[in-house]
């Protein structure tokens, strides 16, 4: 084994234009490490929250964005057991994904099974896990519920719905404009709202009727944040894994524009939980990241369900990278945005 020269995009967080192509010398994989051939890239919201240096997770100073891939193993370091060179795989990393090759400790990667491609390798990982674990382990989700899941038409929520499906949900799911609509209905979502941020209050109720809410999977914020737990039925849960409602189609944001949405951000006091009995959870990915134990444990569970292949809305080569998260981030996508190598 030997070094290689290997393409990244790494930035100096701030502003997406600082995303540049740029030449490194990757070492041979160490101890435990595997070196894949990147062949497909997965863009996640978090890649953009980190582009903009607002996701707390990221590391100081310059870095290469990106959670998700799949690819080849092209060689392996000692102590390894699980892969060979040749091997289809897909996997996760803490930052690092936006490369055309990387090394990972062989714990963070999946077999890739001969009837998915690469692009749909690069569409699982990130979004089935979230799903199954906001639904799941912290939203304790159980047969007959009713369950309301933002951004319906993306990764996230297309798997959330099949999940809660396998599991007899009624399930809800919200979109930002009409043309996401046919999507969620043929995916198999009950019920579809074009949410208006605004005045979500009243669109959720009339879709609610006399069903009682129980379980939100939340990704958007502000005040659609708000209606929502407020309409939560007692012992209700919203789990939240997401931000959208910071999200600009700029591609550095304003920050004035950023503080005054902080600073207007619902305020919910944890004693009228009591009151109310209901409550908030939150997570990101990087928590099941550090748990390689538990992550392999829910993607066995998940094995089980026997859930569709991942929906890959758009594809984008790797030189084309920028221009990807730039559609991604306007959420005008359906299922997963993905960028071959």
């Amino acid at each position: 084994m030997t070094s290689i020269s290997r393409e990244v995009y790494r930035i100096n967080p701030g502003s997406m234009k600082s995303l540049r192509i740029t030449k490194e010398t990757l070492e041979e994989p160490g101890l435990g490490e595997v070196r894949v051939s990147v062949k497909a890239i997965g863009l996640n919201f978090a890649d953009v929250f980190s582009v903009w240096k607002l996701y707390s997770a990221i590391p100081k100073g310059a870095f290469i964005p990106g959670l998700e891939y799949s690819g080849i193993v092209e060689s392996v370091g000692t102590g390894t057991s699980q892969f060979k060179p040749g091997d289809r795989v897909m996997g996760i990393c803490r930052f690092g994904a936006y490369s055309s090759h990387l090394n990972i400790d062989e714990r963070y990667l999946v077999a890739l099974a001969d009837t998915w491609t690469y692009s749909e390798g690069a569409a699982y990982l990130v979004q089935s896990l979230t799903a199954y674990y906001a639904l799941l382990d912290l939203g304790g989700l159980k047969e007959g519920m009713n369950v309301l899941v933002h951004s319906a038409a993306g990764g996230v929520g297309t798997y959330a719905n099949r999940i809660a499906k396998k599991f007899g949900a009624h399930t809800i799911g919200t979109v930002g404009s009409e043309s996401k609509v046919e999507y969620c209905k043929k995916e198999g979502y009950d019920q579809v709202i074009v949410r208006d941020n605004k005045n979500f209050g009243p669109q959720l109720k009339d879709a609610l009727g006399d069903r009682p809410l129980n379980l939100i999977l939340e990704c958007i914020g502000g005040p659609v944040l708000k209606d929502g737990y407020q309409s939560l039925a007692e012992q209700g849960r919203m789990v939240v894994y997401g931000s959208a409602y910071y999200a600009s189609d700029r591609d550095k944001p304003r920050f004035i524009d950023l503080f005054l949405k902080y600073k207007r951000r619902p305020m919910i006091d944890p004693q009228q939980m009591i009151q109310y009995n209901k409550g908030i959870l939150g997570f990101n990915l990087i928590y099941l990241y550090e748990r390689a134990d538990l992550m392999h444990k829910l993607l066995e569970e998940l094995a089980v369900l026997e859930l569709e292949k991942p929906t890959v809305g758009e594809t984008f080569s790797f030189d084309k990278l920028p221009d990807a998260l730039r559609l991604f981030r306007t959420g005008k996508t359906i299922g997963k945005v993905v960028v071959t190598v």
